[in-house]
């Protein structure tokens, strides 16, 4: 058997060299060396003529086994995944993605999930991705900004029914941040407009932060469409009682804190929850019990994971975010459940607030953007009347 083999072998690697040189004195007749080349190709011939040869060992792997191995290039062991979020979904996010890349590893064959990772604000990131930051998944802090991804064609229409809980993944409240013990005894919407009264609050028309303390000013007044008259008065005494509008949260934030300016600051509840949780102190929280949902909602950047090859494991990760392994670590960093075994689990955790308002209620974001934050619409019309 092994002296047939080596005959054959020798056969062929004697007729291979003739070949060649058969083809070599007719492409030296031939004026162009790229035709000359075409043959080559066409012919089946070049260095890779010699594999076939080894194919032919009795020792060589069998059809089923190079059928395996195309599998396995189908199949690479590990997939990267690119997720843009907003800032303070990092803590939580840093305990929910070992849970999930752990439990794809086990079903998917060992298959490992490898994330790319981007923090900021909001609509930052929602620009950032619009201009070619190639997420395969985003996650935001106000629908209005994963709308604009949608518009810029790289969102699928609908992205809201994909996932459970019309695609908001974790949500907070508005709460109150005063001096340490409260000195002004600011409680409750009316006390922001006392005299004397200085509030802190980013600009609605540059922060989605600002855009959901907007409406809950708004809609701290009463039954939302019945009382426009008094919703903006109110909300216009307010924004007297602020002297300056940073362009962010984070710079109200610093503004308040850093550099000792106003009586009151408008933030996310989960916010001063982690604040509190990692040390940092100087603050009193109250949360008004008349307030605003503010949902965070989660979507597959179509256009991406389908260029990417990363559909799977992006909408496995989007559903993932929904189970309550990770609602309950979106919890323990201040975010209320949407999964509502958990928010029971929580329910000590979080103060009670009686009359909750949505987006919807002020119909949908669209709506909400034509009405208050256009050029020239409701904020405009507030805040230039009194400068």
């Amino acid at each position: 058997m092994r002296n047939a083999y080596q005959l054959e072998k020798k056969q062929i690697q004697v007729t291979v060299p003739s070949l060649l040189t058969q083809l070599a004195r007719s492409l030296h007749s031939m004026q162009s060396y790229k035709k000359g080349s075409a043959l080559l190709v066409a012919a089946g011939f070049g260095l890779a003529v010699s594999f076939p040869v080894i194919a032919a060992s009795p020792t060589a792997p069998s059809a089923p086994s190079i059928a395996q191995g195309q599998r396995v290039s189908q199949q690479p062991k590990t997939v990267e995944l690119t997720l843009v979020s907003f800032a303070v979904t990092k803590e939580a996010h840093d305990k929910i993605i070992p849970l999930f890349q752990e439990k794809w590893k086990r079903e998917q064959g060992g298959q490992a999930v490898k994330f790319n990772r981007s923090y900021a604000g909001s609509g930052t990131q929602a620009r950032a991705v619009v201009d070619g930051l190639e997420a395969d998944v985003v996650s935001l802090a106000l629908a209005l900004d994963t709308y604009r991804v949608q518009k810029a064609g790289l969102i699928n229409p609908g992205w809201e029914k994909d996932v459970p809980n019309d695609g908001i993944v974790s949500r907070s409240v508005i709460t109150f941040v005063t001096r340490p013990g409260n000195p002004k005894g600011i409680r409750t919407w009316a006390d922001l407009v006392k005299p004397g009264i200085t509030v802190i609050t980013a600009n609605p028309k540059t922060s989605g932060g600002a855009r959901w303390n907007f409406l809950g000013l708004w809609g701290s007044v009463g039954q939302i469409g019945t009382a426009e008259d008094k919703a903006r008065e109110y909300v216009t005494q307010v924004y007297r009682n602020a002297p300056v509008l940073p362009k962010d949260a984070r710079e109200a934030t610093d503004a308040f804190f850093k550099q000792g300016q106003g009586d009151v600051l408008l933030n996310y509840e989960n916010e001063m929850i982690l604040a509190s949780q990692k040390g940092e102190s100087g603050f009193f929280t109250v949360v008004p019990q008349t307030n605003i949902s503010i949902d965070n909602p989660i979507a597959v950047v179509d256009k991406n994971v389908d260029k990417h090859g990363t559909r799977a494991v992006s909408e496995a990760f989007v559903q993932f975010l929904f189970t309550p392994e990770a609602q309950r670590e979106f919890a323990k960093v201040g975010f209320r459940p949407v999964n509502t075994a958990v928010a029971k689990e929580f329910d000590k955790k979080f103060p009670k607030v009686t009359k909750l308002y949505t987006a919807k209620d002020f119909g949908g974001w669209d709506t909400i953007q034509k009405k208050f934050f256009d050029d020239g619409t409701v904020f405009d019309q507030i805040y230039t009347a009194q400068r």
